[in-house]
């Protein structure tokens, strides 16, 4: 039987109270801590509950875990930033799920393997990333894209308080990667929190300028990724299939959540944890020297 990986979940905000439920049913990690800094916290309380260890002092608790295998930061941004330079010097292999864009993007339906056995630090980007970047390069890796731009709407109930602090992060962080791990020379992102009652699902517009003629192409080339994305992601699935309009192709995504913590409208939240679990897993294999 594979050993398990000791894996730390650092913020146990509504990503981390996610991701540590989702970890739990991993055969591949072993959720050793969850440390955060606010004793009230509801994430603590549910850790603690299901016999977990927990710390009140945040990546102080982290670091003072002698054999831990892997950390996973659901903070935010701003506190990555000085917690990035500590893990790395402490030799904890760490998937970043805030936009601080430390280490190299990876989104698993498309780069899952370029990174792993060469960075300490991998970055997961945005959940706008994770939804629309698989797209992008979907078309740009059939003809090229001159510019992308996605607009990411999520319900206003599922943006907690590490999401809105980090809005410019976000349109900054989902524009490089849509760049950088999509193919776009160009891109531009926009984050919609919407209000409406009863909650919207995360829906994800995609618009790429790109030579429209061959559609047929993208098309296939589309659908190919999504199903790929849906093998860590259920509930991830093509609203409107590409189509081509004028000098673009417009598709649209959206994400049901699996329910894990929050209810399955927070799609956003579902895709990044998932993309999270996706990765730790195949690091874990890499690790173990697994043969896949």
């Amino acid at each position: 039987m594979q050993k398990k990986l000791k894996a730390a979940v650092l913020g146990p905000g509504n990503i981390g109270i996610d991701l540590m439920l989702k970890l739990l049913r991993s055969p591949y990690h072993e959720v050793a801590l969850v440390s955060g800094i606010d004793p009230q916290s509801e994430g603590l309380k549910i850790a603690a509950s299901k016999g977990i260890p927990i710390s009140l002092e945040g990546i102080d608790g982290v670091l003072a875990v002698k054999d831990l295998d892997i950390v996973f930061d659901a903070t935010g941004a701003k506190p990555h930033l000085k917690h990035a330079p500590l893990l790395k010097e402490a030799g904890l292999f760490t998937v970043d799920l805030t936009p601080a864009a430390v280490g190299p993007y990876v989104v698993p339906a498309v780069n899952l393997d370029q990174h792993l056995n060469s960075a300490m630090n991998v970055n997961l980007i945005t959940c706008g990333g994770q939804a629309t970047i698989p797209i992008v390069y979907g078309v740009s890796r059939v003809t090229e894209v001159e510019y992308a731009e996605i607009v990411a709407t999520i319900s206003s109930r599922s943006a907690g308080p590490g999401t809105r602090k980090n809005i410019d992060e976000f349109t900054q962080t989902t524009r490089q990667g849509l760049i950088s791990v999509g193919g776009a020379k160009d891109a531009k992102a926009i984050i919609i929190l919407n209000p409406a009652e009863p909650p919207i699902l995360m829906r994800n517009t995609i618009y790429a300028k790109c030579d429209t003629r061959r559609i047929d192409d993208i098309v296939k080339s589309v659908n190919e990724i999504v199903a790929v994305v849906q093998r860590y992601v259920p509930g991830y699935r093509l609203k409107v299939p590409p189509y081509a309009d004028g000098e673009r192709v417009v598709a649209m995504i959206e994400v049901t959540g699996a329910g894990d913590y929050l209810p399955t409208y927070s799609g956003n939240l579902d895709i990044i944890t998932a993309a999270a679990v996706a990765v730790g897993e195949r690091y874990a294999q890499f690790k173990q020297k697994a043969v896949f």
